[in-house]
């Protein structure tokens, strides 16, 4: 998110670039606005790509719902951006060609008939064979053909969109569960109704199946994309947004392992996001600028997914999950109860009632080890674990707190409660943000 980085230096731009590279990922998609600083700011970026020594590259990711797009002078802009970095040595290509993405888009007709006449006549058929356009458009896809495009980015395959309050009180109505009796600790049961969502391939499907009616130049591709949470807390007078999308049932891990068994029918993975603080999906660590989202944000660093994602980004492009060598654990859970009540000026977001009070594990084995998940003094939950990642949860205890052993051949190899957290029954503000924790035991 180009955004949030508008105290960045050159620097900051390669060492983000590093730690991503280090992290599996091999390429930045650039949210671009219309902020005046941002150009010279993507000047920066590119130059500190070829600076890494990483081979990393970047493409832009055009925010349509930022740039204005009723004219031809419009389409002039993004044309012009394209055409500067196309052929720049740190420029992602596919099939040979330099991509170019958006984050919506489909109402954009630059000054023509219709919005597929404006992208075709006033972006794609000007810069001919130097463009692989894969936008993420949020049509039927049913009409991807309709559209000038080589791919598609499913934007919204990250998380279960359509698990709202009505639909899971209808699904846990069919097994006599409701969501009054969930909060009160029937959360295993309904993790079993609603962890198939989590799971689901059904928006993949859609989008590949409209992608294989378009009639594209050349080769063709389909990106997904990958999450790890989603919660925003916007007033009416900011941003006006107050939602969440369903995040439990460990999403991140759950949904990559979904993406590796399913490889063969993705092109690209795009991880959504590195840095957008305001959405809770950000993996990055808190630098630069916040969109000011820095109330549900300071203090809940989200490190631990971004280190566990080396390992399953690995298992997409190989085929194989790699080796584990050394054992680490990761656990997240939300500052409050689902229930709780604040007083927030800004009330609770949407859905926020679909989400169960749990702390949420996984845990990277060598070998097998017994795991002590404890919420509070007297409360815990032991599993025996194999090698490999293991998913692990239990429930939360109101103004209780988190904390894992992991004990293998008598010693305690780690232990970890995080200072900072409390599971607090009476918040003062709303935040359905995740707090993640992570701790190793290096095996060398």
């Amino acid at each position: 998110m180009m955004g949030n980085a508008y105290p960045y230096t050159t620097q900051d731009f390669e060492d983000d670039i590093k730690l991503a590279h280090a992290s599996g990922i091999d390429a930045f998609a650039v949210n671009m606005g219309t902020d005046e600083w941002q150009a010279g700011h993507l000047d920066n970026f590119y130059q500190a790509a070829a600076n890494s020594g990483t081979d990393f590259k970047l493409f832009i990711s055009y925010d349509m719902t930022v740039f204005p797009c009723g004219s031809p002078e419009n389409a002039q802009v993004l044309r012009d951006y394209h055409n500067k970095y196309a052929n720049h040595p740190s420029q992602f290509k596919y099939d040979g060609r330099a991509l170019a993405s958006t984050f919506s888009g489909e109402n954009c007709n630059f000054g023509q008939g219709s919005s597929p006449e404006g992208w075709r006549s006033q972006f794609t058929d000007q810069l001919g064979d130097n463009v692989f356009f894969l936008p993420a458009l949020f049509v039927d896809p049913a009409t991807f053909n309709q559209f000038p495009v080589d791919g598609v980015y499913n934007w919204n395959a990250g998380w279960p969109v359509d698990l709202t309050t009505s639909k899971v009180q209808s699904l846990l109505g069919s097994t006599g569960l409701n969501l009054v009796n969930l909060a009160a600790g029937a959360a295993s049961a309904a993790s079993n109704v609603l962890k198939k969502f989590v799971t689901s391939t059904d928006s993949d499907t859609q989008y590949i199946n409209g992608l294989n009616n378009v009639n594209a130049k050349g080769k063709k591709a389909y990106m997904t994309s990958v999450s790890p949470w989603f919660f925003t807390h916007y007033s009416p007078q900011t941003f006006n947004k107050n939602w969440v999308y369903y995040s439990d049932d460990q999403l991140y891990a759950s949904r990559w392992d979904t993406i590796v068994a399913n490889r063969d029918k993705f092109d690209l993975v795009e991880i959504n996001t590195w840095n957008d603080y305001g959405e809770s999906h950000y993996i990055a660590p808190i630098k630069g600028d916040q969109p000011n989202s820095q109330a549900w944000v300071d203090g809940f660093e989200h490190d631990g997914w971004l280190d566990m994602t080396n390992y399953y980004a690995t298992a997409y492009k190989t085929g194989q999950y790699p080796e584990i060598t050394e054992d680490k654990l990761y656990m997240w859970a939300r500052p409050h109860p689902k229930d709780a009540n604040a007083p927030d000026g800004v009330g609770k977001p949407d859905n926020f009632d679909i989400f169960q009070d749990t702390l949420w594990a996984v845990y990277f084995a060598t070998a097998p080890a017994t795991v002590t998940l404890s919420t509070a003094d007297g409360k815990s939950q032991t599993f025996n674990v194999q090698a490999g990642a293991n998913k692990l949860s239990t429930q939360l205890t109101p103004g209780g707190y988190m904390h894992g052993t992991v004990v293998r051949d008598g010693q305690t190899i780690i232990d970890l409660k995080p200072e900072g957290y409390t599971f607090n029954p009476n918040p003062s503000n709303y935040n359905y943000n995740a707090f993640v924790a992570f701790a190793g035991a290096n095996h060398t």
